[in-house]
């Protein structure tokens, strides 16, 4: 089964009669894209919340010539520029593939009629954006209490196989920190 993976992120949620799965996938798109293809481009609506079947998505700004990147998202997981979906205002940000990525994507109309027609949209969709609060107020949380190092480890704790697919520029710009003060952090921990 191809949803196989979405599926089984949504039932953690709530249990999902197979009816209001079938709806829900009715109403799935399948996006492909290659790597460093862009995702979401500055000054663009996001117009899908998407689940990540395959790859490894950025979310970042230039910001004086400088690229930051503020959003890894991982295979398994969501990934959209939520607040631009939500509020159908631009983003300021843009979202790139760090390799070839397959995303299972709905649709804002769609999704709002999966809300009104299933039994448990609702309930998956508030949960699955508590997940994502969680996750963005504890990386703001780590931001403000722990070092550059600590959120090195933990990262490489919680993403082991980030080092094969995702460029040191990024990670270091994620955790906060420049290329070189990474290189020094690697160096000390090996």
């Amino acid at each position: 089964m191809e949803h196989t993976k979405l599926r089984n992120y949504l039932q953690r949620f709530s249990p999902l009669p197979d009816k209001d799965w079938d709806f829900f996938v009715s109403r799935l798109q399948q996006r492909v894209f290659h790597k460093k293809e862009l995702i979401l481009a500055t000054g663009k609506v996001e117009q899908f919340v998407n689940f990540i079947d395959s790859g490894i998505i950025r979310y970042f700004i230039i910001e004086e010539e400088k690229d930051i990147t503020f959003e890894i998202a991982f295979e398994s997981s969501f990934a959209t520029a939520y607040d631009s979906f939500l509020t159908r205002m631009p983003v300021r940000y843009s979202g790139e593939a760090l390799t070839d990525t397959v995303l299972w994507s709905i649709g804002y109309d769609d999704l709002q009629e999966m809300y009104a027609r299933t039994t448990v949209g609702d309930r998956i969709g508030r949960l699955a954006a508590e997940e994502l609060y969680i996750r963005k107020n504890q990386r703001q949380m780590s931001f403000l209490k722990d070092g550059a190092e600590q959120r090195y480890k933990a990262l490489m704790r919680d993403y082991p196989h980030l080092l094969q697919h995702v460029p040191l520029k990024y990670l270091a710009s994620y955790i906060g920190i420049t290329p070189q003060a990474l290189s020094r952090i690697r160096a000390k921990l090996t």
